[in-house]
């Protein structure tokens, strides 16, 4: 759901923030963000994975940086010291330096990949989008949108509106989506649009829901007009 490069829908340029300030704009909305530390040495990282408890993820944050993964600024599963200081380094090289620093998060568990967000169209305004996340944002464009603002009802009928609502139940053995918690992040994320005339679009991908059911946004961007 990002927007077309170098053009806001209003015209303006547009900047994007980086996953460490974005996750801190929907956190300030009180939409769940996996917890994160921002680390800016090989120590700092060890040190907050200590914190967190293994295993944990790194990933490369920098505005500049929004394919982290394909850019090899991301590494999983992370169960020791070692293996963070290593891949701390590797994160730093992939990057070439282009960092604001290096974000150390919990490995969340969970299989079940939705994704949220919210673009300002020209005509309409604030909408919010909602569908299937992960790979198949692209690959099943599975997703559905309602103008802002959004009350629980519209939320709600969001997420049986998508081809794959079935995800949001119970899916092998694993608890049925927290429809409650899912249907707050949707209205947040209405509310972010409408009280920011300067953000222009945000992408919450994946959100994951996790073994309880419980949505936490794993990874965002935000991109404001300047």
């Amino acid at each position: 759901m990002q927007p077309k490069a170098g053009l806001s829908s209003r015209d303006g340029e547009l900047r994007s923030l980086s996953e460490f300030e974005s996750g801190k704009i929907l956190e300030s909305y009180v939409i769940p963000v996996v917890a994160t530390t921002l680390a800016t040495t090989r120590q700092e990282a060890v040190e907050a994975a200590a914190s967190t408890g293994h295993p944990v993820v790194l990933k490369g944050c920098s505005a500049d940086l929004t394919h982290k993964s394909e850019a090899g600024a991301v590494k999983l599963n992370l169960t020791t010291s070692a293996e963070v200081a290593s891949a701390f380094t590797a994160i730093e090289a992939a990057a070439a330096g282009a960092l604001d620093g290096i974000l150390v998060q919990p490995q969340i568990k969970g299989t079940r990949e939705l994704v949220a967000g919210m673009i300002r169209d020209p005509q309409f305004g604030p909408c919010v989008m909602f569908g299937l996340g992960g790979i198949f944002t692209e690959v099943l464009d599975d997703a559905c949108f309602r103008i802002a603002p959004l009350e629980e009802r519209d939320a709600l009928a969001m997420m049986d509106s998508i081809r794959g609502s079935a995800i949001l139940g119970p899916v092998r053995g694993t608890a049925p989506a927290d429809r409650s918690a899912l249907s707050r992040v949707l209205i947040s994320l209405g509310r972010i649009g409408l009280e920011n005339d300067s953000i222009d679009a945000i992408d919450v991908n994946p959100l994951l829901l996790q073994e309880n059911g419980a949505p936490v946004a794993v990874d965002a961007a935000i991109w404001t007009t300047r």
